[in-house]
């Protein structure tokens, strides 16, 4: 059985307090996952069946199964001359393979099969079955809207491998006979994720100092690079269509209301893989899409709710993407601390001063009508 893990600096709940993002305990089949008021996931490892799934959803790759990569299957998957995937032969569950993943498979093996002839009866398909049918219908949508003939097949094709399965508790069995006092220390990692396979409770997750110093590193998840590493190796369609923008999940374009914006500056620097930065002086903000991986951390971080999705999506930054700016502002220096700061507004104090300002007018009882 996988052991799940969770490296913490590349969770994006990690990067701020008000994320709301929850996939992974959204789609585990065994509740295996629980976020609620957590800074971090909590796993019980006893009950997680390392399907995969929450490995998929997670738009920062923070979760990881230690049996299964996606990215070294990817190219051994490529390199094989069959197409089929299923989970009884190269896969722990097809939902462990995400939206971008399947499109890059598809455009560079043309033809790809998807084996469900296990899911009837299987006891996580409540919740995997649905996944695999989504990432299907997003993954042909977006290469029809590429004009790719890549052909992506649902088949009940029951793949059976020849070799025969051993079980979970036999491989156990045979994993503690073989610890000796000569082999312990070699052994002590291995056994050490037994021991987490074995604990039936919710292991909390905090952030230790080496996450704390990752955390603003900017980061490109790996299926973002395979994805563009595949379409830069397709003919560009005739045409660029603009798509709606729910159908796709795994990135975004986004718009920015001036009017509400006030410059603080949270949106760019919160953003994991830097789809939005700024320049040294802190005067604009620019967004490139094929960067954001729609983790959705940067409308969490808004308290005016000034940035916002686009509801449609142009194919046309998969092929040529450009960076986007998205608003400017005035750069000034504070009339208060001398501090420089950006605005788009009229005012000559910087943020913190403008707020000390206020609060001590209210504890004066001061009003401007004085």
């Amino acid at each position: 059985m996988s052991l799940i893990s969770l490296n913490a600096s590349r969770c994006v709940r990690s990067l701020a307090r008000e994320s709301e993002c929850n996939k992974c305990e959204v789609i585990c089949p065994t509740d295996a996952i629980v976020v609620g008021n957590n800074p971090l996931p909590a796993i019980n490892f006893s009950s997680c069946v390392g399907c995969g799934a929450c490995d998929a959803i997670c738009p920062s790759e923070a979760l990881s199964l230690d049996s299964f990569k996606p990215t070294e299957f990817f190219f051994e998957f490529v390199e094989d001359k069959e197409n089929l995937i299923s989970c009884k032969k190269n896969v722990p569950c097809i939902a462990a393979l995400s939206v971008e993943h399947i499109i890059s498979l598809a455009i560079l093996k043309k033809e790809m099969v998807l084996d469900m002839g296990h899911c009837d009866g299987c006891s996580i398909a409540h919740k995997c079955k649905p996944q695999i049918l989504k990432n299907y219908e997003e993954a042909t949508y977006l290469l029809s809207a590429m004009e790719n003939e890549a052909e992506i097949r649902l088949e009940d094709v029951c793949f059976l491998s020849e070799e025969p399965q051993e079980s979970n508790e036999s491989d156990r069995r045979d994993f503690f006979n073989s610890i000796t006092l000569g082999n312990v220390a070699k052994g002590k990692h291995a056994f050490e994720a037994e021991v987490k396979k074995a604990t039936d409770e919710l292991v909390e997750h905090t952030l230790q100092k080496e996450d704390i110093a990752l955390l603003k590193k900017k980061r490109l998840p790996e299926k973002r690079k395979l994805f563009f590493t595949a379409i830069k190796r397709v003919t560009k369609p005739s045409l660029f269509h603009i798509i709606d923008a729910e159908e796709v999940t795994f990135t975004s374009q986004k718009l920015m209301n001036e009017e509400s914006c006030t410059a603080c500056q949270m949106c760019y620097r919160v953003c994991p893989t830097g789809a939005l930065t700024s320049d040294i002086k802190n005067s604009k903000i620019d967004f490139d899409p094929f960067l954001c991986i729609k983790c959705s951390i940067c409308h969490d971080v808004c308290e005016p709710d000034a940035i916002t999705l686009s509801p449609s999506y142009n194919v046309k930054e998969f092929f040529e993407p450009r960076v986007q700016n998205l608003i400017s502002f005035n750069v000034r220096r504070c009339d208060e601390c001398n501090v420089i700061f950006s605005t788009n507004a009229d005012d000559k104090m910087c943020y913190r001063c403008k707020a000390e300002d206020e609060e001590a007018r209210e504890l004066w009882g001061i009003t401007d009508d004085m």
